[in-house]
Protein backbone atom coordinates (compact mmCIF):
# COMPACT_ATOMS: atom_id res chain seq x y z
CA UNK A 1 0.00 0.00 0.00
CA UNK A 2 2.28 2.84 1.21
CA UNK A 3 6.04 2.90 0.80
CA UNK A 4 7.04 2.20 4.40
CA UNK A 5 10.73 2.83 3.67
CA UNK A 6 9.77 6.34 2.50
CA UNK A 7 7.78 6.89 5.68
CA UNK A 8 10.65 5.62 7.82
CA UNK A 9 13.05 8.01 6.05
CA UNK A 10 10.75 11.04 6.37
CA UNK A 11 10.00 10.27 10.03
CA UNK A 12 13.70 9.98 10.81
CA UNK A 13 14.16 13.52 9.45
CA UNK A 14 12.10 14.63 12.45
CA UNK A 15 14.01 12.39 14.84
CA UNK A 16 11.24 9.79 14.96
CA UNK A 17 12.28 6.14 14.78
CA UNK A 18 9.50 3.85 13.56
CA UNK A 19 9.80 0.12 14.25
CA UNK A 20 8.22 -2.60 12.09
CA UNK A 21 5.04 -2.67 14.17
CA UNK A 22 4.58 1.09 13.75
CA UNK A 23 5.22 0.89 10.00
CA UNK A 24 2.68 -1.94 9.64
CA UNK A 25 0.15 0.12 11.59
CA UNK A 26 0.69 3.15 9.38
CA UNK A 27 0.23 0.96 6.30
CA UNK A 28 -3.03 -0.48 7.63
CA UNK A 29 -4.19 3.03 8.65
CA UNK A 30 -3.62 4.25 5.07
CA UNK A 31 -5.58 1.29 3.68
CA UNK A 32 -8.51 1.97 6.02
CA UNK A 33 -8.39 5.69 5.22
CA UNK A 34 -8.52 5.15 1.46
CA UNK A 35 -11.18 2.44 1.65
CA UNK A 36 -13.46 4.43 3.96
CA UNK A 37 -12.91 7.66 2.04
CA UNK A 38 -14.78 6.11 -0.90
CA UNK A 39 -17.99 6.19 1.13
CA UNK A 40 -17.26 9.04 3.59
CA UNK A 41 -15.49 12.33 3.00
CA UNK A 42 -12.42 12.05 5.25
CA UNK A 43 -9.61 13.55 3.15
CA UNK A 44 -8.86 15.04 -0.25
CA UNK A 45 -5.41 13.41 -0.07
CA UNK A 46 -5.64 9.83 -1.37
CA UNK A 47 -2.39 9.15 -3.24
CA UNK A 48 -0.23 6.82 -1.08
CA UNK A 49 2.92 9.01 -1.30
CA UNK A 50 0.93 12.13 -0.44
CA UNK A 51 -0.64 10.37 2.55
CA UNK A 52 2.86 9.47 3.75
CA UNK A 53 4.11 13.05 3.52
CA UNK A 54 1.09 15.35 3.91
CA UNK A 55 -0.65 13.35 6.63
CA UNK A 56 1.80 11.00 8.37
CA UNK A 57 5.12 12.89 8.21
CA UNK A 58 3.35 16.22 8.75
CA UNK A 59 1.74 14.89 11.93
CA UNK A 60 4.96 13.31 13.19
CA UNK A 61 6.89 16.55 12.66
CA UNK A 62 5.52 17.80 15.98
CA UNK A 63 7.64 15.22 17.82
CA UNK A 64 10.81 17.01 16.73
CA UNK A 65 9.80 20.21 18.49
CA UNK A 66 7.58 19.06 21.37
CA UNK A 67 8.89 16.97 24.27
CA UNK A 68 6.06 14.60 25.17
CA UNK A 69 6.88 12.82 28.44
CA UNK A 70 6.12 9.10 28.71
CA UNK A 71 2.40 8.58 29.33
CA UNK A 72 1.48 12.24 28.72
CA UNK A 73 -2.23 12.97 28.38
CA UNK A 74 -3.01 14.41 24.95
CA UNK A 75 -6.23 15.67 23.34
CA UNK A 76 -6.49 16.10 19.57
CA UNK A 77 -9.11 18.82 19.09
CA UNK A 78 -11.05 18.52 15.84
CA UNK A 79 -9.19 15.35 14.96
CA UNK A 80 -11.02 14.71 11.67
CA UNK A 81 -9.48 11.62 10.08
CA UNK A 82 -7.12 11.28 13.05
CA UNK A 83 -4.36 13.81 12.37
CA UNK A 84 -2.18 14.39 14.20
CA UNK A 85 -3.53 12.25 17.07
CA UNK A 86 -3.58 8.73 15.66
CA UNK A 87 -0.24 9.24 13.89
CA UNK A 88 1.31 10.38 17.19
CA UNK A 89 -0.18 7.36 18.97
CA UNK A 90 1.26 4.93 16.41
CA UNK A 91 4.71 6.45 16.99
CA UNK A 92 4.13 6.76 20.76
CA UNK A 93 1.68 4.09 22.02
CA UNK A 94 2.43 5.17 25.60
CA UNK A 95 0.41 8.37 25.17
CA UNK A 96 -2.97 8.73 26.88
CA UNK A 97 -4.85 10.02 23.84
CA UNK A 98 -8.31 11.55 23.46
CA UNK A 99 -9.69 12.13 19.96
CA UNK A 100 -12.36 14.84 19.97
CA UNK A 101 -14.55 15.66 16.99
CA UNK A 102 -17.99 17.13 16.29
CA UNK A 103 -18.90 14.48 13.70
CA UNK A 104 -19.72 11.08 15.13
CA UNK A 105 -19.21 9.12 11.91
CA UNK A 106 -15.57 10.23 11.85
CA UNK A 107 -15.18 8.90 15.39
CA UNK A 108 -16.79 5.59 14.38
CA UNK A 109 -14.15 5.38 11.64
CA UNK A 110 -11.38 6.21 14.12
CA UNK A 111 -12.60 3.64 16.64
CA UNK A 112 -12.44 1.04 13.87
CA UNK A 113 -8.89 2.17 13.07
CA UNK A 114 -7.89 1.85 16.72
CA UNK A 115 -9.42 -1.63 16.91
CA UNK A 116 -7.68 -2.76 13.71
CA UNK A 117 -4.32 -1.37 14.86
CA UNK A 118 -4.70 -2.75 18.40
CA UNK A 119 -4.29 0.69 19.94
CA UNK A 120 -6.23 2.39 22.73
CA UNK A 121 -7.57 5.94 22.82
CA UNK A 122 -10.72 7.67 24.01
CA UNK A 123 -13.09 9.05 21.37
CA UNK A 124 -15.30 11.99 22.37
CA UNK A 125 -18.20 13.26 20.26
CA UNK A 126 -18.40 16.95 21.17
CA UNK A 127 -17.83 20.30 19.56
CA UNK A 128 -14.59 21.85 20.82
CA UNK A 129 -16.31 24.68 22.68
CA UNK A 130 -18.60 22.15 24.43
CA UNK A 131 -15.69 19.94 25.43
CA UNK A 132 -13.77 22.92 26.76
CA UNK A 133 -16.60 23.73 29.16
CA UNK A 134 -17.18 20.13 30.26
CA UNK A 135 -15.61 19.36 33.65
CA UNK A 136 -14.64 15.89 32.38
CA UNK A 137 -12.22 17.46 29.89
CA UNK A 138 -11.56 21.05 31.01
CA UNK A 139 -7.95 21.60 32.10
CA UNK A 140 -7.36 17.83 32.23
CA UNK A 141 -4.63 17.42 29.59
CA UNK A 142 -0.87 17.88 29.51
CA UNK A 143 -1.07 18.71 25.80
CA UNK A 144 -3.71 19.75 23.28
CA UNK A 145 -2.95 19.43 19.57
CA UNK A 146 -4.85 20.79 16.61
CA UNK A 147 -4.07 20.66 12.90
CA UNK A 148 -5.79 22.48 10.03
CA UNK A 149 -8.92 23.38 12.02
CA UNK A 150 -9.18 27.18 12.29
CA UNK A 151 -7.19 30.41 12.59
CA UNK A 152 -4.89 30.65 15.60
CA UNK A 153 -6.98 33.14 17.66
CA UNK A 154 -9.98 30.79 17.31
CA UNK A 155 -7.85 27.71 18.02
CA UNK A 156 -6.55 29.27 21.23
CA UNK A 157 -10.11 29.70 22.50
CA UNK A 158 -11.01 26.15 21.46
CA UNK A 159 -7.89 24.43 22.79
CA UNK A 160 -6.40 26.24 25.79
CA UNK A 161 -9.40 25.40 28.05
CA UNK A 162 -8.47 21.69 27.73
CA UNK A 163 -4.90 22.21 28.97
CA UNK A 164 -3.69 22.03 32.56
CA UNK A 165 -1.72 24.98 33.89
CA UNK A 166 1.88 24.19 32.96
CA UNK A 167 0.82 22.17 29.93
CA UNK A 168 0.94 23.14 26.26
CA UNK A 169 -1.30 23.74 23.30
CA UNK A 170 0.48 22.84 20.05
CA UNK A 171 -0.88 24.21 16.76
CA UNK A 172 0.25 22.63 13.48
CA UNK A 173 -0.16 25.33 10.84
CA UNK A 174 0.75 25.88 7.21
CA UNK A 175 1.96 29.31 6.09
CA UNK A 176 0.77 32.74 7.35
CA UNK A 177 1.62 31.79 10.94
CA UNK A 178 3.25 35.15 11.76
CA UNK A 179 0.09 37.08 10.96
CA UNK A 180 -2.03 34.70 13.01
CA UNK A 181 0.37 34.94 15.95
CA UNK A 182 0.07 38.74 15.88
CA UNK A 183 -3.72 38.45 15.84
CA UNK A 184 -3.64 36.08 18.84
CA UNK A 185 -2.03 38.43 21.38
CA UNK A 186 -5.27 39.47 23.06
CA UNK A 187 -6.74 35.95 23.04
CA UNK A 188 -3.62 34.55 24.69
CA UNK A 189 -3.72 37.23 27.39
CA UNK A 190 -7.39 36.51 28.15
CA UNK A 191 -7.09 32.71 28.03
CA UNK A 192 -3.90 32.26 30.08
CA UNK A 193 -1.52 31.26 27.28
CA UNK A 194 1.92 32.36 26.15
CA UNK A 195 3.73 31.46 22.93
CA UNK A 196 7.04 29.81 23.78
CA UNK A 197 8.25 28.82 20.30
CA UNK A 198 7.48 28.78 16.59
CA UNK A 199 9.38 26.37 14.37
CA UNK A 200 9.13 26.75 10.60
CA UNK A 201 10.22 24.17 8.03
CA UNK A 202 9.58 23.03 4.46
CA UNK A 203 7.61 19.76 4.24
CA UNK A 204 9.59 17.91 1.57
CA UNK A 205 8.56 20.23 -1.27
CA UNK A 206 4.91 20.42 -0.15
CA UNK A 207 5.06 23.90 1.32
CA UNK A 208 5.83 25.67 4.56
CA UNK A 209 4.76 24.26 7.91
CA UNK A 210 4.81 25.80 11.38
CA UNK A 211 4.70 24.20 14.83
CA UNK A 212 3.53 26.77 17.37
CA UNK A 213 3.88 25.90 21.05
CA UNK A 214 1.75 27.79 23.56
CA UNK A 215 2.29 27.26 27.29
CA UNK A 216 -0.66 27.44 29.68
CA UNK A 217 0.57 29.88 32.32
CA UNK A 218 -2.70 30.51 34.19
CA UNK A 219 -6.22 29.10 34.42
CA UNK A 220 -8.63 30.00 31.66
CA UNK A 221 -11.52 32.14 33.00
CA UNK A 222 -14.76 30.13 33.20
CA UNK A 223 -16.54 32.33 30.63
CA UNK A 224 -14.27 30.84 27.92
CA UNK A 225 -14.72 29.19 25.52
CA UNK A 226 -17.72 31.21 24.37
CA UNK A 227 -20.62 29.79 22.36
CA UNK A 228 -19.73 28.83 18.76
CA UNK A 229 -21.76 31.68 17.25
CA UNK A 230 -19.88 34.27 19.33
CA UNK A 231 -16.51 32.73 18.47
CA UNK A 232 -17.41 32.85 14.78
CA UNK A 233 -18.70 36.38 15.05
CA UNK A 234 -15.65 37.93 16.65
CA UNK A 235 -12.15 36.78 17.67
CA UNK A 236 -11.00 37.58 21.18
Amino acid sequence: MIDTSLLKEKASFFGVSLNETALERFDKYAQLLIRTNKVMNLTAITEPEEIVIKHFADSLSALKYVDLPFGASVVDVGTGAGFPGVALLIARPDLELTLLDSLNKRLVFLQNVLNELDLKAQTVHLRAEEGGRDKLYREKYDFAFSRAVASLPVLCEYCLPFVKVGGEFVALKASSADGEIAQSENALKLLGGEIISKNTFELFGRGERNIIRIKKISQTPTKYPRQAAKIAQKNL
